[in-house]
Order: structure tokens, then sequence, then C-alpha cells
């Protein structure tokens, strides 16, 4: 393994290992929380402009494979572990997270106190960093770090988002016979505005019987506006997808004139922030994020707790409760995890019921979305 030097921009320099794709790149340093689904977590297009710390210490046992992609690549700009196994045993795994990370040119970084990084990030919060294999002098990286953009400067959407319109089929994926589910047949149709959709959540939308139509994010909405009205369509789903959603005063544009047209809608993550942004609510950062898969929330409506899967650094204003009902409450701190807006047919989450890799307590939701459609 080479060495790679970081570079935080709290002046922070450490030196360590790399087993990814080499050279000098910049992020967002964030840490997540999961146990498992490092593949997942890699090629979910909301981390793109991001190095994800991951606190579980071994990563890489189980390799990696086609099926667990919830991408066609990876916009993370690299892994942060403890320790990489190299050799992995699992009866599914095709190649190493090593020859993964190669293949899709993101960085791997090991050998390294990522419970120090933890730390520093619950403390200080996420700040920019620059790890390079090429670039070992501390006074060259900060001024290569400081003459980069930060992440909330950049719109990642333009580069994650399909650039064609194409019809999902596949349905959810079936543990059992390790294969994914023949879905219902199809249903009513909704479009999905790709802002970095994950796999799994077109999956989901799809298992429910409903036809799923995927669009780039430079939509028209008069054209989506117009195809409701004459029943082609019968509402609209906005996606997850990375960055400061402050950042997509456009696309806000156009979702609002959604709103006025009142056009029955769905959003996860980053498409719930959009939504709130649309409504005349801004969004904010938050400390540190919600990065993982073991967030209790709970549904105000049925009294339960649900355990979810989160990535977010932004969240919604408490002042969205002028205009909408609080369907959903982080247990960890106590922000706003879903909505449902006062007489429109639209409501939203930001943890992400179809949670893969897991838990799977909330998806149930995509079968409300299904049956107010």
């Amino acid at each position: 393994m080479k060495q790679v030097w970081l570079y935080l921009e709290d002046g922070t320099f450490l030196e360590a290992k790399s087993f990814g794709f080499e050279g000098t790149r910049t992020g967002e340093i964030v840490f997540n929380t999961s146990m498992s689904g490092y593949q997942e977590i890699m090629s979910d297009p909301s981390y793109a402009g991001q190095f994800v710390v991951f606190t579980m210490p071994e990563i890489g046992n189980v390799g990696c494979n086609r099926d667990d992609m919830e991408s066609k690549t990876v916009y993370s700009s690299g892994a942060i572990v403890r320790n990489y196994q190299e050799r992995y045993s699992n009866f599914r795994g095709k190649e190493s997270l090593g020859d993964f990370l190669h293949e899709h040119k993101s960085m791997g970084i090991c050998d390294i106190d990522t419970r120090f990084l933890t730390k520093l990030i619950r403390d200080n919060g996420p700040q920019m960093m620059i790890a390079s294999t090429e670039i070992a002098d501390k006074e060259t990286l900060q001024k290569q770090l400081a003459a980069s953009p930060r992440i909330e400067e950049v719109n990642y959407i333009k580069e994650v988002s399909t650039k064609e319109v194409y019809e999902h089929n596949s349905g959810s994926w079936d543990p059992q016979n390790h294969t994914y589910r023949e879905p219902l047949a199809l249903g009513k149709r909704v479009v999905v505005l790709d802002f970095g959709v994950k796999r799994n959540i077109l999956n989901e939308l799809r298992q429910t019987g409903l036809s799923v139509e995927v669009i780039p994010h430079d939509f028209d909405p008069e054209r989506l506006i117009a195809r409701y009205r004459n029943g082609e369509i019968a509402g609209v789903f906005l996606s997850n997808g990375p960055g400061d959603p402050l950042v997509l005063t456009e696309e806000a544009a156009k979702v609002r004139r959604l709103i006025a047209a009142k056009v029955p809608m769905f959003a996860i993550c980053l498409g719930h922030q959009l939504l709130s942004i649309a409504h005349g609510h801004k969004t904010y950062k938050l400390k540190f994020g919600q990065h993982g898969g073991n967030h209790p929330v709970a549904n105000q409506e049925t009294k339960k707790v649900e355990i979810t899967a989160q990535n977010h650094n932004y969240n919604v204003p408490d002042t969205i409760c002028d205009i909408a009902k609080v369907t959903h409450i982080n247990l960890f701190d106590q922000t706003i995890e879903g909505v449902a807006y006062n007489d429109e047919p639209i409501f939203s989450v930001q943890h992400h019921p179809e949670a893969s890799p897991g838990p799977h307590d909330s998806k149930y939701i995509f079968e409300q979305f299904a049956r107010m459609l």
C-alpha cells in the first residue's frame, strides 16, 4: 500500500495507507455509524463530494458485488476505515473493496484512527479535507484545499442525475432467494425527479405496483403539470441527492410550480428539503449530520419508534410547522424527520425508508404513497 496524507481545514495533518484509487481528492469529511453495507453507502449518490469515515472498525470483510450497487458508479471522494480487509469471505462477493474503489476511481484510506476523526467531526462539525498519495507536504496540501470549492458551492446534482428518461422495472430485493422480486402488475404512473436517486428507492416504488419513470433534474414543470392534468401520470416523487439544497434554486422554483398546481408528491431526504425550500422555509446545516443505519425515529401518528437509515447534513426548520403537520421526529436530536403538508397531497421524510442496507421499519411509507395516488 502507498502512503496517503490527509489535511483537514482545522489544521489536522495525518498519514495513513491507501488501498483505493490513487491521486489527490478534496471533499467534506463525515462519519457513518452503519455496521454493514459499505458498498451501498459508497455507491449512494448522496455522498458525492464527501469522504466517509466508517465507525465500524473492520471494513471489506464481505467484498463487493454488482447486485448491491445503489447507482452506476461511486461519487464519494473516498472511504476512510480503521482496518481494511483485502481478503473477503462471502458467497455473494465478487471483488474486494479495494478493487471496487479502483474501478470507480474513489480513494480508500486505512490504518488511521477513525475514532479520533469521528470525535473531531462530532465536536467540531464536518469540514473540508484533502487526501493525496502524491503530495506529502502539509503547506502544499493546505494551499490546494484552500483553492478548492466547498461542498456548499457545488451543484452535484448535475453530475449524479440521469441524462436520459428511462423506465425502472425491477422490484425489491429478496434476501431469501438472493434476487430481485417480480413486482406487482403495472399500475398508476409516477415520475421520479432524479437528484441522485438510489436504486432501491426505485425498486420499492415499483414493488408497490406503480409504473416508475425516471427523468433528469432539469425537468420542465409545465410538461409534468400537463401530464398530470390529462391523467397520464398520477404523481411525482422527489429523490435523495448530494450537497446543500439551498444551491438548487432552479430546481426549487420548478418544484414550487408543481406545488401550486396541486400535483401529488412524495419526497425523501434532499427531495424533502427541496419541498420545504419551495414552500418558503429554508433548510439549515446540522452540526455533524445524521449518517448511519441505527437512528430511532418516533412516528407521531402510530406512536411507534422506527429504527431508520439516515444520510443528511441539512434539515428542515421548525417553522415548517406553520404549514405542515410533523409526522416523524428524530429521537437523537429532536429534529423533524417527516411532514405532511396542510391541505395539499404532499408528504415527505428525511430518513431513508428504502434502507439499503437495512433496517426496514419504514418501508410502509412507499405503500402509503401508492395508496395516496
